[in-house]
């Protein structure tokens, strides 16, 4: 690196290097942020570079560079899951729900024509999942039902928003109406995910090895 500080192999295992120490409480967080700049600049269409550099400087205290980050991704990309979740995670940290929710309804939208232009560019069930948690996190029951009910109808086979709705729904005590939602989830879900649901639904289950639930949901 010294020789060659732009040289894209030796950063990566830099990169590789430090964040394995950093796995191992040996490293800091701060020491990825100058490689991951560089390798995101050379590489402009590998987001999980520039994924990592926002993350690495909310972490490290740079919530504005985190949040140009994300934004320059989403410029690009306006449809970028991670980038849209970290974005509004990062706004709601600074206690800004309606500029999260901004972010958020501006990128259903601009959904319709965007995905006409060039197909699946932006996925509305999963913006519209963020959405929903964002209004129940602050808590507009109402109007995080009402997303997740939109969800549903648009796309009938996707167990998240119908997961979402019944853990709102319980959440608020309504477990007659929750109950059913939840079996409906389950019965729409993989089956990796079936453990969870019931879990989530208060059904005591036989212990299994723990599987990851769907992040937006």
């Amino acid at each position: 690196m010294q020789r060659e500080p732009d040289n894209e192999t030796a950063l990566r295992g830099i990169l590789q290097a430090r964040l394995e120490l950093i796995s191992m409480g040996q490293g800091n967080v701060k020491d990825v942020v100058e490689p991951l700049q560089k390798l995101s600049q050379m590489n402009p269409e590998a987001t999980e570079y520039s994924i990592l550099l926002a993350q690495s400087q909310q972490y490290t205290g740079d919530q504005e560079g985190a949040a140009q980050t994300y934004r320059q991704i989403l410029e690009k990309q306006p449809g970028q899951i991670q980038a849209l979740q970290g974005l509004v995670n990062l706004q709601l940290a600074q206690k800004r729900p309606e500029a999260a929710i901004g972010l958020l309804q501006d990128t259903l939208k601009a959904a319709p024509q965007a995905n006409q232009a060039q197909p699946n560019t932006i996925d509305e069930t999963s913006v519209q999942l963020i959405l929903g948690q964002v209004y129940a996190e602050q808590k507009r029951y109402e109007e995080a039902i009402a997303i997740y009910d939109e969800a549903i109808r648009n796309n009938q086979q996707d167990f998240r928003p119908v997961l979402a709705k019944a853990m709102v729904l319980k959440d608020q005590g309504n477990l007659d109406e929750a109950e059913p939602l939840f079996g409906k989830a389950s019965d729409l879900a993989p089956a990796a995910f079936k453990d969870q649901i019931q879990q989530a639904a208060g059904i005591v289950a036989t212990p299994t090895e723990v599987t990851p639930v769907p992040q937006q949901a």
